[in-house]
């Protein structure tokens, strides 16, 4: 196993697209408790931007304080268990798996290791590798914000800003799997791509400013963190509350004092830092949903590994579409 050897992205330094280039490199060997996975598929997210550049700076807390801590990016990934550690019993080599590595990270590479009992679970069969590398991004946050943070009942009144992106698309579809009314923001090209995805409402930002229409929401999910807490309170109901997955010192300050002060709060949540065992069961209720024909995948772009400076150019560039992936061992 020892021999065997892969190619990679590395980032070495933090910094713009161009700091990411591709190695030849040992690949690794898997723990007892570990299966080592032929990676066919990895998202590239928004998310690996922030990483990438390592802002917010106090992010480098758990990233790495001067340069990143695992020089491989990527987080979620599909692919075939190409060996299993001794103390495996439940997967073994050709078996199709999706999951994420959380801050182990190192998924933008031909091999990576996770743990057996990790955020790791057999494909449904429909699923394709390019689908399933997408869901521990946009889909998993998606329904921790919406089901777990939320708590998302039939009827009530949730609006997602950023609809069309990789969050957004999942959002739209699972809010209204969970019985909601959904409202979208999107751009003017995007209208109808939301609209297909069961939005009830849908607003062009560049006409209309959606706080300043009057209509109240009991939940606003800003999955690009572009409308701030105090911008979004006209258009929450008295007791609503303002959800982002996009943490700032602005942020961390409105959710201090809305946790003191009046009804309508601000809450953020890093769904990736959560216990395995919670993910892994989000991951496993988003199967089902996919299974039950409830969840599309929205795929903009691929891109092989030798242009992933290209690919987190594109997804800097904020105009991507639902999903944008790495094809590596298709």
């Amino acid at each position: 196993m020892n021999a065997l050897t892969m190619k990679a992205v590395v980032a070495h330094r933090y910094g713009g697209p161009e700091v990411l280039q591709v190695a030849q490199m040992p690949a690794p060997s898997p723990a007892p408790n570990e299966v080592l996975i032929k990676v066919h598929a990895s998202a590239v997210t928004t998310a690996d931007g922030m990483m990438r550049s390592g802002k917010p700076w106090f992010g480098r807390m758990m990233l790495g304080l001067r340069k990143p801590k695992h020089p491989i990016p990527g987080t979620g990934f599909a692919g075939q268990v190409q060996a299993a550690g001794a103390a495996v019993t439940r997967l073994q080599p050709g078996d199709r798996v999706f999951g994420e590595t959380t801050l182990g990270f190192s998924t933008h590479a031909e091999y990576v290791t996770v743990p057996a009992d990790g955020v790791l679970l057999p494909m449904p069969d429909a699923l394709s590798y390019e689908e399933a590398a997408t869901f521990c991004d946009g889909p998993i946050t998606s329904l921790n914000f919406l089901k777990a943070v939320a708590q998302l009942r039939p009827g009530q009144h949730v609006l997602i800003n950023g609809a069309s992106g990789s969050l957004g698309t999942a959002a739209v579809q699972l809010a209204k799997h969970l019985g909601a009314e959904v409202t979208g923001v999107c751009s003017s090209r995007n209208v109808g791509l939301v609209r297909s995805l069961g939005a009830d409402r849908v607003i062009d930002y560049s006409r209309q400013d959606f706080t300043q229409q009057g209509k109240q929401y009991d939940f606003i999910f800003d999955t690009v963190g572009k409308r701030s807490f105090r911008e979004c309170k006209r258009a929450l109901t008295l007791q609503g509350t303002y959800l982002s997955p996009v943490l700032s010192l602005r942020l961390l300050g409105q959710m201090l004092w809305s946790s003191r002060f009046g009804k309508q709060k601000a809450v953020f949540s890093a769904t990736g830092l959560r216990p395995e065992e919670e993910l892994r069961q989000l991951l496993q209720e988003l199967a089902s949903i996919y299974k039950a024909g409830k969840l599309k995948v929205v795929i903009d772009r691929q891109y092989p590994l030798e242009k992933i400076v290209e690919a987190h150019t594109y997804v800097a560039s904020g105009h991507k579409r639902g999903n944008v992936i790495l094809a590596i061992g298709l």
